[in-house]
């Protein structure tokens, strides 16, 4: 009997350190870098909307375009593996980075305190900013909200401009459904000035094809657009950032901000 129980026990202790291997191997794989998964793949998944124009969307020939699309393509080209878009709508791409449907997101995502709670962020790559928009022909320079005291002001409704603007004692906020409507007013002189990014700000004067310029920049409003990607993966935190660093030392960035905006948006707004 004690035989017998002998090898019962020695039987049981094998297993527990065979489970107890396993468990270590297979712990060791889920905390691999990402990066090492990523080279392994040859393939750098990318979270796009795929909606949002100049930033990512479908062009004539139904094939992803834009900046934040040339942008993540040329981080990929950096790190030698092929970009593959993955488009999901904006309320459920931070859940679907989360969930590990892709690797990064490129689409104009904000590095707020909230977010870096959750997810990790590269350096960032763009540097947004509210700015105005008046008319041609309007002689005022507003150089500030504090100037358009007094005057009506064209936001989006439930925008981060519409909290902006209403936070200024003594301007007239008026909110509209989206850019289209506010822009139509204000070359009709229904409104004094409209404020949106910075970055929309050329692309939507040149789409809206009405007698408009684009205005100040407002001062103390700026935001730092990043990459997000999982936490815990410093070796291709470390690679998407040299990636980034690589494309401003070689023009890219520049050279892109350019083509989608017509100035350099890559840089702090002065």
């Amino acid at each position: 009997m004690r035989s017998i129980r002998t090898g019962l026990l020695k039987s049981l202790l094998a297993s527990v350190l065979l489970a107890g291997v396993a468990g270590l191997t297979a712990t060791a794989a889920s905390a691999a870098d990402l990066l090492d998964s990523v080279k392994q793949a040859g393939v750098l998944k990318i979270g796009v909307e795929g909606t949002y124009p100049p930033f990512g969307y479908r062009g004539a020939k139904n094939e992803l375009e834009g900046f934040d699309v040339d942008v993540a393509r040329a981080i990929a080209g950096k790190l030698g593996v092929k970009p593959e878009f993955v488009t999901t709508e904006w309320s459920a791409i931070i859940a679907g980075l989360q969930a590990g449907k892709f690797d990064i997101i490129v689409n104009q995502v904000a590095a707020t305190p909230q977010r870096k709670q959750a997810l990790d962020f590269s350096t960032p790559y763009v540097y947004s900013a509210a700015q105005l928009i008046q008319r041609k022909d309007d002689k005022r320079e507003f150089k500030s909200l504090e100037d358009l005291k007094g005057h009506k002001l064209g936001v989006s409704l439930g925008s981060n401009y519409n909290d902006l603007a209403k936070a200024v004692a003594g301007v007239e906020v008026k909110t509209y459904p989206g850019a289209p409507e506010y822009l139509r007013d204000l070359a009709s002189q229904r409104i004094d000035a409209a404020l949106n990014d910075r970055l929309m700000v050329n692309y939507l004067i040149k789409t809206a094809n009405l007698p408009l310029r684009p205005g100040a920049v407002v001062p103390g409003a700026s935001t730092e657009v990043a990459i997000p990607f999982r936490k815990d993966n410093p070796k291709f935190a470390q690679a998407i950032d040299k990636a980034l660093e690589d494309l401003r030392r070689d023009g890219t960035l520049v050279k892109l901000s350019n083509k989608w905006f017509g100035s350099d948006v890559t840089r702090p707004a002065k």
